[in-house]
């Protein structure tokens, strides 16, 4: 529709590479603090100055304000008239603080550093007999992490125990559970790397997953999938962690 506007969730991309919104040309787009070496509970919405001028507030409170009457009132310009109350300051300054953080590394220079280590990652665990990544394969460019399953062995377990040989997993639906569905899948583990990860730490990683497949494998037939396992329907209810 010609008079349609354009929203970019950019919360995933905005760590990893360099983002123009002038060469994107969207109407808006949205950040997330944490994502990007900042605290928690803060984020931003950029937008079109005229675009966001011509928005109504949302909320009302001190400072968003400009001309108050009795029968109406008028609203500070963008962003003020979207920031009513007191703002959560020490969260912005931090998330300032952040920016300015990966501004000084460069991110051109973390996009390729990150490349570099994804495909490590991949061809590190393409070697790791029992599991079954997901997603592209050993050579194509993806992003640095990788999600993978290992027969009937439930990714909360797996989590639970390399959370104990002190590396970090996440093991879920991971914000995409319908593409888990359709790829037949209720969970996957997933192995995700910033720039602050190195390949010896990929190395630690997989070294105990090894370890951790090892012993699944002699609690009998779960990591080569046993009945009703992980690999066969997507089904949330009839597959869950044993530890």
């Amino acid at each position: 529709h010609p008079g349609a506007k354009t929203l970019l969730d950019a919360c995933q991309s905005l760590p990893h590479m360099p983002v123009d919104v002038q060469s994107l040309d969207v109407d808006f787009l949205a950040g997330s603090g944490h994502k990007m070496c900042g605290p928690t509970g803060i984020g931003f919405l950029w937008g079109k100055e005229d675009v966001l001028n011509s928005l109504p507030p949302y909320m009302g409170g001190g400072e968003m304000i400009r001309d108050v009457y009795m029968d109406n009132s008028t609203y500070a310009d963008a962003p003020a008239r979207f920031e009513a109350g007191t703002p959560p300051i020490a969260q912005a300054v931090g998330l300032g603080a952040a920016i300015d953080y990966l501004e000084t590394i460069g991110m051109e220079r973390i996009h390729d550093y990150e490349l570099e280590l994804g495909d490590y990652l991949r061809r590190r665990l393409e070697d790791v007999e029992g599991i079954t990544v997901l997603g592209p394969g050993v050579g194509t460019e993806r992003a640095a992490l990788c999600a993978f399953v290992a027969g009937n062995v439930h990714p909360s377990d797996f989590s639970t125990f390399l959370d104990v040989e002190g590396v970090a997993i996440r093991a879920g639906h991971h914000c995409c559970q319908p593409l888990h569905r359709a790829l037949g899948y209720s969970h996957s583990a997933r192995a995700s790397l910033y720039f602050y990860n190195t390949k010896e730490d990929v190395d630690r990683f997989v070294e105990v997953l090894e370890e951790t497949l090892r012993f699944f494998g002699s609690l009998g037939n779960i990591v080569d999938g046993g009945e009703g396992g992980n690999g066969k329907d997507g089904d949330d209810e009839g597959f869950v962690p044993i530890f």
